[in-house]
């Protein structure tokens, strides 16, 4: 069985509204509409595509992400057709640069491209951050998430997830204590280990914060972990050389998501 692609269907209050939205403003360039007063309808350009449902299917607020070739040219299209961004392009850690911008009902949309050379990193950690191993307070993880535009989740929760790591490195600024950055690291202690959360406040990234909190990670792995011990994490195709670096190779995986348990 192949799977040929997947078409994401967002709620709409105004079905014509949000396909004038995404052509005139994100110039999305083929339309069409069902109903003489439309109540579904649906936009495309080049390999995307986006269907809108009126009052039926989704809610106001949903994320989706649109990879470009040019996020710095269709944000001064954006900006000229009186768009609502959220946040201009900026370099991202996990590899991309990205904007935010959000539509008439309220969806927010990540925009992003690989980055180019053109936008260079820092090779040296600054001087105001300390790299120290500890984990980060609810309060600060729950910051660190907003800041980086992932969903939030309750105070129980995210205490719940903080209870479960072996080991955290975070990155900090030395003479105030506040929370830049953070990586987690899960395990059995003897033959499995799982980095995950890697996160980078965005007034920090582009500064080798990523890189030393992934560099002292490592080193703690490297020191305590049992020999033939698998160390395993998720990302992007775009962020593979990112990782890369510290040692980990593409490998075949799988991965099932539990259903909402919300009633």
């Amino acid at each position: 069985m192949v799977f040929r692609h997947s078409v994401p269907i967002l709620y709409s209050s105004d079905i014509r509204r949000s396909i004038a939205y995404y052509t005139n403003v994100l110039g999305f360039d083929h339309q069409w509409e069902w109903d003489d007063v439309p109540s579904f309808g649906g936009v495309s350009k080049d390999l995307v595509e986006l269907f809108f449902c009126k009052d039926g299917q989704g809610h106001p607020g949903t994320w989706i992400a649109i990879m470009v070739d040019n996020v710095d040219e269709l944000h001064e299209r954006v900006k000229a057709e009186g768009g609502k961004i959220l946040a201009p392009p900026q370099d991202r850690d996990w590899g991309l640069r990205e904007m935010i911008v959000e539509d008439p009902d309220g969806h927010c949309i990540r925009i992003g491209q690989g980055r180019t050379s053109g936008h260079k990193t820092s090779s040296e950690l600054p001087q105001t951050i300390s790299i120290v191993e500890r984990l980060p307070t609810v309060e600060e993880f729950e910051a660190l998430v907003n800041a980086v535009g992932w969903k939030a989740q309750t105070d129980e929760r995210t205490a719940a997830v903080l209870k479960a790591p072996l080991h955290a490195v975070v990155a900090e600024v030395t003479e105030t204590k506040k929370l830049v950055g953070c990586v987690l690291l899960l395990g059995d202690s003897a033959s499995f280990y799982y980095i995950k959360d890697l996160m980078v406040h965005p007034d920090f990234q582009r500064k080798h914060v990523g890189t030393a909190l992934m560099q002292q990670l490592n080193r703690w792995i490297e020191t305590n972990a049992p020999g033939d011990a698998l160390v395993g994490l998720y990302t992007g195709e775009n962020l593979a050389p990112f990782y890369k670096q510290f040692g980990f190779r593409e490998s075949f995986g799988m991965c099932r998501r539990i259903g909402s348990r919300d009633k």
